[in-house]
């Protein structure tokens, strides 16, 4: 499964993904069930807003969002896009998942995949909902393009259609609740956090807590990295980087280096 991974990784590259990108949710799949339920999710993303300071938009821009359409943003809309696709090509390339699968003892299998690629997509919609409404509409799009990865996944390992769209309905189930969970444990106590790894990370199946310690400190740490990253840069870019695993000093916050872009933000 890991070497399958990387294989998808290597033979789906960027320009491929910004072509499927203008396909997205057109499938059988998201139009039905999955599609409602993603509504739902996208609902979520915008929600906690008395935690942030609201942005001031104009009253035209609320009546259009309010009409289900897209106000002005900071950044072109394309941009955004592409910078979405590659930080969530950043979530599934740039993570060991050889190393989450021996070191948590879970199974190698596609939904294990989707469990570590869903935590570090999620981690990606904490930083980026920080940025007003141009990081919530990037948002979108990477939960856009992870449903869309999942599906091209799942017909490459020749997984039948039928079990695959139920796949992808159990998968959308899970990720709907993961949020809820993981967004509780990150504004609560380490206790509260490692129940929601528990529960969605190790589909309630972790004997050793040495596991879930880990996993807490893993996020926590990554969280504290990803607020240390330009929001400026994160919506012209989309490039995040992930500290190790398992490291010496994880309480210790390492500078991030600065991406390099051009004008057109690529």
């Amino acid at each position: 499964m890991a070497a399958l991974v990387r294989a998808v990784s290597c033979r789906t590259g960027i320009t491929q993904w910004i072509a499927v990108c203008s396909g997205l949710l057109q499938t059988a799949v998201v139009q039905g069930q999955c599609r409602r339920m993603l509504h739902g999710i996208f609902q979520h993303l915008s929600a906690k807003d008395s935690l942030q300071t609201e942005e001031k938009v104009g009253p035209f821009t609320r009546i259009i969002e309010a009409m289900g359409f897209t106000g002005p943003l900071k950044y072109s809309r394309w941009k955004i896009k592409v910078a979405a696709l590659r930080m969530y090509t950043c979530c599934v390339e740039k993570t060991d998942y050889e190393e989450f699968f021996n070191r948590c003892q879970m199974p190698d299998t596609l939904n294990s995949w989707f469990l570590v690629a869903q935590l570090h997509v999620w981690m990606c919609l904490v930083r980026m909902k920080q940025e007003g409404r141009a990081g919530k509409y990037m948002c979108r799009y990477i939960v856009h393009c992870m449903w869309e990865d999942v599906q091209q996944r799942g017909k490459v390992m020749g997984i039948n259609s039928v079990v695959l769209k139920e796949d992808l309905r159990r998968m959308v189930e899970n990720f709907y609740a993961a949020l809820f969970g993981y967004d509780e444990g990150i504004l609560s106590d380490d206790h509260v956090l490692a129940a929601a790894l528990w529960r969605n990370l190790f589909n309630r199946n972790c004997e050793d807590p040495r596991h879930l310690e880990l996993l807490v400190e893993y996020v926590r740490k990554q969280v504290q990295h990803l607020d240390a990253l330009s929001g400026e840069d994160l919506l012209l870019t989309g490039e995040v980087s992930w500290r190790p695993l398992v490291e010496n000093n994880a309480r210790s916050i390492l500078k991030p280096l600065s991406p390099v872009y051009n004008d057109e933000g690529l």
